[in-house]
C-alpha cells in the first residue's frame, strides 16, 4: 500500500505519516487485564493536530478541485474547529469564514481563540442564536453565498462524509499498526471521527465512543455519517455518554485533578480539557467496572492538545484566556 508524502511547506497537502501509538503502564488498567495505548493524534501535525486535519483537508482538496477560493464554516466564540479552518486556509491559500454564533460578540474585543482566527486571516460573521440554529437552512446557506460570494461549506465541527472518509483513515492506522488494539475509543462531538475510526478498524475490532455533549443525539447521527460516507453503516462501534460531566466545556474539578494526574504520571503534556480528558476519565472509570475483557488492548485516540488556557465554572460554560 502506498502512503502520500509528508506534508512540506511546499505541498501543504500532503498527507503526513502515521501518528505515534505508544504504550503506557497504568495500575488502574493493568489490574484489570488491560493494555492501554495512547494514539498521539495530536502529533499529526503542527497546526492541525488530529482529527481537524483528518476532516478538514478532505474537504480542502475537494473545495479547490471545484475551484472554490473560499472555506466557509461555523462555530461558537470558542470552538476549536474555527481555529483549525482559519489555519487551514492560511496554510492552503484558502480564504476563509467563519459564521461565529452569539451577535451580541459583533461589538466586543475577540477572545484569545477568535484573535487567533483573525490573525490567520478568518473573516468573522456574527450571527444571532436563533440565525445559527438555522445553518444547514438552503435559503440561509443562499443567503451567505449572497453576501460573501462563491464558497465551499463546511459543516460545524467539520463532519461531513468526505471528513468521515478522512477519518477512516485513523482506523487503517490501528488496524495494520504492528501491535493493533483491540477497541480504539475516541472523544466525540459532531461524531465524524468515531464513524471513520469504525469505519476504519475493520472486523473483529470495535470504536467506542465518548460524548462531550448531553443529549442521546450522537448515535443517529454517527449512523447518518455513515450512511452518507458509504451508503451503509460499516464497522462496530458504541457510545457511552454517561461522561460529559455536565456538557460541551464543563471542566468541574474532579476532572481537572483527574487531568493534570494522568499527565504528571504519564509525563505528557497538560491534556485538552473539553475532549481528551473527558475520554480518559471515561476509560479509567469503565475500566474499573470491568467493560473490558481481561488481554484487551485498549487505543484511546488523542485528537487535540490544549488551545487557549480554558478557565471553567463547573455549573456554566467555560471561558478562555491566553
Amino acid at each position: 500500500m502506498t502512503t502520500d508524502p509528508p506534508a512540506t511547506a511546499a505541498d501543504p497537502l500532503a498527507t503526513p505519516p502515521p501518528s505515534p501509538l505508544q504504550e503506557v503502564h497504568d495500575e488502574r488498567f493493568a489490574r484489570h487485564g488491560v493494555r492501554l495505548l495512547l494514539k498521539r493524534d495530536d502529533l499529526l501535525h503542527p497546526e492541525l493536530i488530529g482529527n481537524k486535519w483528518r476532516k478538514l483537508m478532505p474537504n480542502v482538496r475537494a473545495a479547490r478541485a471545484e475551484g472554490h477560493h473560499t472555506l466557509l464554516t461555523f462555530g461558537g466564540a470558542y470552538s476549536s474547529h474555527l481555529r483549525a479552518t482559519a489555519a487551514a486556509g492560511r496554510i492552503t491559500g484558502l480564504a476563509t469564514v467563519g459564521v461565529v454564533r452569539g451577535e451580541e460578540l459583533a461589538g466586543r474585543p475577540l477572545n484569545p481563540s477568535l484573535a487567533r482566527c483573525a490573525a490567520d486571516g478568518m473573516r468573522l460573521h456574527f450571527v444571532s442564536r436563533s440565525a445559527y440554529r438555522l445553518r444547514e437552512d438552503p435559503e440561509q446557506r443562499a443567503a451567505l453565498r449572497a453576501r460573501f460570494g462563491p464558497c465551499y461549506i463546511v459543516p460545524e465541527g467539520g463532519s461531513n462524509a468526505l471528513a468521515v472518509r478522512g477519518c477512516a483513515e485513523l482506523g487503517r492506522e490501528l488496524r495494520e499498526a504492528p501491535d493493533p488494539p483491540d477497541v480504539a475509543a475516541v472523544a466525540c462531538g459532531t461524531g465524524g471521527t468515531l464513524a471513520g475510526l469504525a469505519a476504519g478498524l475493520g472486523p473483529g475490532r470495535r470504536a467506542l465512543g465518548i460524548p462531550v455533549l448531553r443529549g442521546g443525539f450522537l448515535g443517529e447521527r454517527v449512523r447518518a455519517l455513515q450512511e452518507e460516507a458509504y451508503g451503509a453503516p460499516r464497522g462496530a462501534w458504541t457510545l457511552d455518554e454517561r461522561f460529559h460531566h455536565g456538557g460541551y466545556a464543563r471542566v468541574p474539578p474532579v476532572l481537572r485533578d483527574f487531568a493534570a494526574d494522568f499527565a504528571a504520571r504519564h509525563r505528557l503534556p497538560a491534556l485538552e480539557s473539553i475532549y481528551v480528558a473527558k475520554l480518559l476519565f471515561a476509560l479509567t472509570a469503565l475500566a474499573g467496572e470491568g467493560a473490558f475483557t481481561p488481554g484487551t488492548a485498549l487505543a484511546a485516540v488523542i485528537t487535540g492538545a490544549p488551545g487557549p488556557e480554558t478557565v471553567t465554572n463547573p455549573t456554566g460554560p467555560a471561558t478562555e484566556r491566553t
